[in-house]
């Protein structure tokens, strides 16, 4: 079990990396998804509208729906709670939530495809949220669903502090491509 000062440590860290990263750097890592590990034709995608300083997955969500993906946001529950996911298309309006989040009033479905966001990561899958363990909860509700970290290469960790309900994703996606879980750092 994690110490909870080494949890809070790993975000501070996180924080200051990615504070210097450009937003829209999400493009790039829009086309390494597309490219190296895109959901099958017909997967229903969540994805996730970007906090201040999060790298912009806009991009690869709009590009998603132009190839026909039903495309999903999470709603906020309250904490304890795993997220739920409400159907969005581009344009809909969004309401705001704590947090910061957004979310649409689209009907709730399930995803087949996850695009997690994080503050930081490592090689083995293991990532580092907010603290709230929204999308721990969630993904355990959603076992065999293809997860995928979407962040800034700044923000990856040797390792990352870990408690055993924190659950490991199947890859990463920065601007500078996809790291699948277990992958090192020469690609194998």
């Amino acid at each position: 079990m994690a110490a909870p000062h080494l949890k809070m440590a790993a975000r501070q860290a996180a924080l200051l990396a990615r504070a210097g990263c450009d937003p829209a750097w999400g493009a790039q890592l829009g086309e390494h998804v597309l490219r190296e590990c895109p959901p099958a034709p017909g997967q229903v995608v969540a994805g996730f509208w970007p906090l201040p300083g999060e790298i912009d997955i806009r991009p690869l969500l709009l590009a998603l729906a132009e190839r026909g993906h039903a495309l999903v946001l999470p709603a906020t529950p309250p904490r304890g709670q795993p997220l739920t996911f409400h159907r969005w298309r581009p344009g809909d309006t969004l309401i705001r939530e704590k947090f910061g989040t957004y979310r649409p009033e689209g009907a709730q479905l399930d995803p087949d495809y996850l695009l997690v966001p994080l503050l930081a990561f490592d090689r083995a899958g293991r990532r580092l949220g907010y603290g709230a363990g929204f999308y721990d909860r969630t993904l355990v509700r959603l076992p065999g669903r293809r997860t995928v970290g979407c962040a800034f290469a700044a923000q990856e960790l040797p390792e990352v502090p870990t408690d055993a309900d924190d659950v490991a994703l199947d890859a990463i996606a920065t601007e500078r491509g996809v790291i699948f879980a277990g992958q090192q750092r020469d690609g194998r």
